[in-house]
């Protein structure tokens, strides 16, 4: 159950906070005083996408927090396997607006945007102004049944996709199979010559590297020994090298050493150093010597390296990637070697995979055929207390050319409103007004079959009036006995109905216009009622009318 509302900085609401109660919440107001709003930010709330016309200018961020009760075991279990946990069976969800950036939040912990309608998909269902058009389309109907059946369907549907998926894949390689001969010996020629030049090469992973290291130290050989010369001439034994000066400086304080015993540490530590440069100008000299530049060492390297890197230019960018290349044309040649063997092979899997989705999308099908008969009784039902008195509403299937990740079925909602017609599809049958109903019947059986906590209905009201209103009024208190229910209506006669009445007006504060949401009194309500049932003036007459209405929508409740 959503417990608590709390808008700030959003459209025309600078702050507003609502708390909803269970059974039947109402929502009224004057066209254009803000209803959208309050349904556009709890959508907001729960994922949906941000539009301009929704934000507000200024520094100031927008937010959004919704608090849900949640005393279902079912669903606190299925919040668990997503990875949330409620506290204390509540669980708040916000969502922060500041720069054209926002910031989804579930218990106070940053969360994707997508867990957030993954979240919101197990809590709520919103059903728009306009969703009910979406029952022209089949594919819409489809969807439907596989949202009643989701509970068996999930799994022979995700075993239908994979098998769908590889299915596709034999079908698509044995199709881009070349069956031109002269094509196939030009490509398995290429291949042969392409594996051939990669292993007449005898790469070694790790040889680049090396051989980059090698050159670069023979290309910059001369820059070498000069380095190294002249550090030997600073370093060596020569006339005012580093090792004569410290040989000198050594044999005067060993001269001295015996005066004063402080001497022989300093004496000892010198000593180090000329041994350390000693054998510093023994290695030195040692690299010298070795270092000499062999011009055929040098060519060789050279011409190793251009080798490698036109490889590299040709089949990778690195050695090891070459080598895989290399074992991937190995095995393009024996297919092309192997042509006929493979191309039986390649057919032998396309019939196993096309058996295979077969056998599923029959499974998928029986499954969606028994549910569809349990979900046509069930909006039937639904739909005779929605004052279709003589209704008759089934499901049609046919079977689609070829196969689909989603099956072979193709189905149809076909609907009789009167004795002796015959059933057909909902767009050659159905007004808007019927369509309105249709929906609010299917949406009570799938959040039934959910057990989804709270449905919100924006205008379910389109199209109806009289007592097909009095019907969708009585439909929805029945309802709201097992569910909360927050509807925004212009109709008076489902407004009497309400459990909580809200009213959402416009006001001038400042130089601002602002909307404002409050729960009505008792006086208030039908106030409210006498504004919807009256015209510019609103009488004596109007106002008991409303009262009436009131008194008589909770004697129906009641009983």
């Amino acid at each position: 159950m959503l417990r608590n509302l709390h808008v700030k900085n959003l459209a025309l609401i600078d702050e507003a906070e609502v708390d909803f109660t269970s059974g039947l919440n109402i929502l009224t107001g004057e066209t254009g005083a803000g209803k959208s709003i309050v349904i556009g930010s709890i959508n907001l709330a729960l994922g949906e996408k941000i539009s301009k016309e929704m934000l507000r200018g200024g520094d100031e961020p927008s937010l959004v927090e919704l608090i849900f009760d949640v005393p279902s075991a079912q669903t606190r279990k299925q919040l668990e396997q997503m990875g949330i946990t409620t506290e204390e069976d509540c669980l708040i969800m916000s969502r922060r607006i500041a720069g054209g950036r926002s910031v989804a939040r579930i218990n106070a912990e940053s969360v994707p945007v997508s867990k957030m309608r993954e979240v919101a998909s197990l809590l709520i269902d919103i059903h728009g102004q306009h969703e009910h058009q979406s029952l022209l389309k089949k594919k819409k109907h489809l969807e439907i049944l596989d949202d009643y059946a989701k509970e068996e369907l999930d799994g022979p549907k995700e075993k239908l996709r994979e098998a769908f998926v590889r299915y596709q894949s034999v079908k698509k390689e044995l199709s881009e199979l070349s069956e031109d001969e002269a094509s196939r010996r030009r490509e398995l020629s290429l291949l042969e010559y392409e594996v051939d030049e990669i292993e007449a090469a005898a790469l070694c992973p790790g040889e680049d590297a090396r051989l980059e290291a090698d050159f670069t130290r023979m290309s910059n050989g001369r820059k070498i020994m000069e380095a190294l010369g002249a550090a030997q001439e600073m370093t060596s034994s020569m006339t005012d090298g580093a090792s004569e000066r410290i040989g000198r400086a050594l044999r005067e304080l060993s001269g001295v050493e015996a005066f004063d015993d402080a001497l022989r540490g300093l004496t000892g530590q010198l000593s180090e150093v000329d041994n350390l440069l000693n054998d510093f100008n023994r290695e030195l000299a040692d690299y010298m010597e070795d270092a000499e530049f062999d011009g055929e060492t040098f060519a060789k390297t050279q011409d190793r390296l251009n080798e490698l890197n036109r490889l590299k230019a040709k089949y990778g960018d690195s050695i090891e990637q070459i080598l895989e290349e290399c074992a991937q044309k190995r095995q393009e040649i024996q297919k092309l070697q192997n042509f006929d063997e493979y191309h039986a092979k390649l057919t032998r899997d396309l019939e196993a995979a096309r058996q295979k989705v077969r056998k599923l999308s029959e499974k998928v099908s029986a499954i969606r055929k028994q549910s569809a008969g349990k979900l046509t009784g069930q909006v039937q039902n639904a739909l005779v207390d929605l004052n279709f008195l003589d209704v008759q509403f089934s499901m049609e299937f046919l079977q689609l050319s070829d196969y689909t990740a989603n099956g072979f079925d193709e189905a149809e909602f076909m609907i009789s409103t009167n004795p002796g017609e015959p059933l057909k599809s909902l767009g050659k049958v159905a007004s808007g007004g019927e369509l309105s109903r249709i929906m609010l019947a299917i949406k009570t059986v799938l959040a039934e079959n959910d057990k989804i906590g709270t449905l919100i209905f924006d205008e379910i009201d389109a199209g109806i009036s009289g007592r097909t209103a009095q019907a969708v009024s009585e439909k929805m208190d029945v309802i709201g006995k097992s569910h909360q229910i927050i509807c925004i209506t212009h109709l008076p006669q489902i407004a009497a109905m309400a459990d909580s009445h809200y009213l959402i007006e416009k006001a001038v504060v400042g130089q601002n216009t602002i909307s404002k949401i409050r729960r009505l009194k008792e006086e208030e309500e039908i106030a409210e009622l006498a504004r919807m049932l009256g015209g510019v003036k609103i009488t004596d007459t109007v106002y008991e009318s409303a009262r009436e209405m009131k008194i008589l929508a909770q004697n129906s409740k009641n009983s």
